[in-house]
This record gives C-alpha cells, structure tokens and sequence, in this order.
C-alpha cells in the first residue's frame, strides 16, 4: 500500500543501495518508466529476457523500489524494477539508490499534470532515470514521443529507440488486429525484420513490445527468441485486457488508469473491433489538463463515433459526456447515468448482453471499475464505495462480496 510504502521508506533505502553496490553488483539492473505502460513494458522485457514476470512488478514506488533490489541474488544476470514517481526529485533519489545500467522511457503523458504540473516538469523528473546511466549503460526510448525522444540530448550513454517511425532502431508496422487472440505486425531491428504474433490488443501495446525487443538485443538475446517468448505473453490485467464472458460477449478490461490519452487510445481500439454491437462503459478522467467540460463533451463525441451504447459512471461530468455523445449523434435511449455506482452499471447491463457484443470498461484506479466485469461474470459484488485507495486487485479482496458498510477505505491505500 502506497503509505506504507512512504513510511517504510527511510528505513530500507539504506540497505537497498548497499545490496545494489555489494550484492547486486554484477546484475544488468534494467528501469522501466513513463507515463503510461510502464507494466507492461517491464512484464514484457522480463519475458524477452527469457523470465517470468512477478504479479507484483507493477509496485513502483518507495518501500517496493527497494525490496525489488533486495530481491536480487547474487549472480542473477538481469534484474527489471518499475519506477513511478509522484514528486519532484523522487527519481533523482532513486536513480541513486539503483543504479541502473539499462533505461526504458516509455512515454509522457498527462498522468502528472496534477503533481507536476506540465509535460516539461514530468519529462525533466524522469529523466534523472537516463541521466545517472554510466557510459557503458543503455538509454531505451520511445522515439515516437517528442518529450522521451528529447532525453537523447541527457545522457552520455547508448541510446536505442523504438517506435513507429523510420528513424528509429527497432520499429513496428502497422498493427492487424487479430480479435480477440491478439494482433500482428512487422518489426524491423538491426537483427534482421520478422513478423511479430502477440496476444497483446492495440497500437498502444506494440510499443511495450518493441521496448523489450530492443532490450532483448541490447542483452545479447537473439530476435527468434525474443519474439517467441513474446508471442505467449498475456495482456496485463486491466490494460486492454479482453475477457470473455460466459453468454459470449467480451469485456474489454481498460481499468487501470484513465487519463485523456488512454481514454482515447482505448476507444480507438474498441472501433476497430469486429463487433456485433460495441458498448461504451466510461468513468471519470484523471487529471485532465484544463477545463473538464469540454475533455468530456469531446469524449462523449467520440464514444458516439464507435458505440452504440454508453453506461457513464461520473459525478458532476456526466451532463457533458451525455451531450458529447448526444452531439455524436447517440440517442439518449441509449445512454445510462449510472451515478457512479458499479452496481448500476452492471445492473444496466448484465441482461442484455450476448454473442459478438463487446463492451468497453474504462476508469481511473481509484474507480475500481473492475468490479464491473466481475459482477458482468458472475461475481456477486457487495462493495458499492465510489472511491477506493486499497491497492488490492478487486477479485482478490475479501470486501468484495460483503461491501465496506460505512467504513471509509480513504488512505488505506
């Protein structure tokens, strides 16, 4: 849990750094960070490295920084730890402590914008990451994102970058979706082009994998290794992830986080599905950069473009997203206000669902919207807060069917 991480802190820095210099000083210690798909760009790169991703490798901050360096042994090879910061200077401290030999920018984006303010503050802070690399290490980064592809100028170290682009090391081809085992595409390294198979959905999830194949490389894994570890790697719960109920239609899990970007990421994907009908379910937006009305009215629009249907889950945005989506061209007998209750949603939705019908889910963390598909599966759920801080995925916490009654969960997490 995030204050415990905090308060932990002090008392297990010290003996993370130590383990780092002695212990851990001939592990390869590779740092995944960015702005969005951090998780599953380090579960990715572990698997290309030939490992098995920890459940719990999406801890990123403090306490779980330093217990992911104290989980090194000696001579293990590689190491993968997820960094996520919240202040400034967060990430000149762990960049310390860590040392890291390997970078993985993978994007920035708005998550921030509250913490920190601007894109030029969040990109600044995380570049302390690639400016402690020595000169023999290694910065990755996504050089389709002007804000990673700027810490080129930060460092002394290699630098290898990934995207789309023609100008980058190891690039991808347009995606083919492949609904709903995955996509495919064509990835070009200085190791040769080959197609890649993944399980993974949409053009935001090439990104972690050319990250890992571009690592890989750098590790001196070959590309036919890489791609065939990659190809069995399953989406990260809550990150695109489809899941297939039991009348026949899919619910595509995006619940993890839901700022502007991945909101319309997310909605872009769901319009390229091969769907019989396709169902909006959307919360609030996190941290959204200027005036909320218009950020809904504007993904209320876009939710009428790709679906035929919307269950909205917000509090006082609801009227814009409704008339976004009414704008769009959506009839309001096809639009739910669920007042920000789970239990609504899944109410509005667990009887008239069936064969070839897919519907988006789509919230911030605190939202915990999960609980719509898990009531969508058959799960009874009990829990009705509108906002939770408990870092316990929904399925595995033991509130889930008895409900919290009137205790508060604020902090807890």
């Amino acid at each position: 849990m995030a204050t415990v991480s905090y308060h932990a802190w002090p008392l297990v820095a010290w003996p993370a750094a130590a383990h780092r210099r002695i212990i851990a000083r001939g592990t390869r210690v590779i740092v995944v960070t960015g702005s969005f798909g951090k998780t599953t760009s380090a579960r990715a790169i572990v698997t290309a490295l030939g490992g098995e991703p920890r459940h719990d490798i999406s801890r990123n901050a403090k306490f779980f920084v330093a217990r992911a360096l104290l989980r090194i042994r000696p001579g293990q090879p590689h190491a993968v730890i997820e960094i996520g910061i919240i202040r400034r200077n967060e990430m000149a401290e762990y960049a310390r402590i860590v040392r890291p030999d390997v970078a993985v920018v993978t994007s920035i984006g708005s998550e921030h914008n509250r913490s920190l303010g601007s894109l030029e503050v969040t990109r600044d802070e995380k570049a302390h990451l690639v400016r402690a690399l020595p000169v023999t290490g290694t910065a990755v980064l996504n050089g389709d994102d002007p804000n990673v592809r700027w810490m080129k100028s930060q460092t002394r170290a290699r630098v290898r970058t990934f995207g789309f682009g023609e100008a980058n090391d190891v690039r991808a081809g347009s995606p083919v979706l492949d609904w709903p085992r995955g996509m495919r595409f064509s990835v070009s390294t200085p190791a040769g082009s080959r197609e890649a198979r993944v399980q993974l959905m949409g053009r935001p999830m090439v990104y972690p994998i050319l990250a890992a194949l571009t690592v890989a490389l750098e590790e001196g894994v070959s590309l036919d290794r890489a791609l065939d570890a990659l190809a069995i790697l399953e989406p990260t719960p809550g990150r695109l992830q489809p899941v297939s109920l039991a009348n026949g239609a899919i619910v595509l899990r995006d619940d993890f986080k839901s700022a502007q970007e991945t909101i319309e990421a997310a909605l872009d994907l769901l319009g390229e599905i091969p769907a019989k009908r396709r169902i909006a379910v959307l919360g609030d937006v996190s941290e959204p950069v200027g005036a909320q009305g218009p950020i809904y009215r504007h993904l209320g629009q876009r939710v009428a473009e790709v679906a035929s249907r919307a269950v909205f889950l917000t509090g006082s945005n609801v009227s814009a997203y409704m008339a976004g989506a009414k704008k769009g061209g959506m009839p309001a007998e096809a639009m739910v206000n669920a007042h920000g209750r789970v239990q609504e949603a899944i109410e509005a939705l667990k009887d008239d669902l069936g064969p070839g019908d897919v519907v988006l889910v789509k919230g911030r963390d605190t939202q915990h919207l999960a609980r719509i598909t898990l009531g969508l599966a058959g799960r009874h759920v009990g829990c009705e807060l509108t906002a939770c801080d408990v870092k316990i995925r929904c399925e595995r916490c033991p509130m889930l069917e008895s409900g919290w009654g009137t205790r508060s969960v604020r902090g807890l997490g």
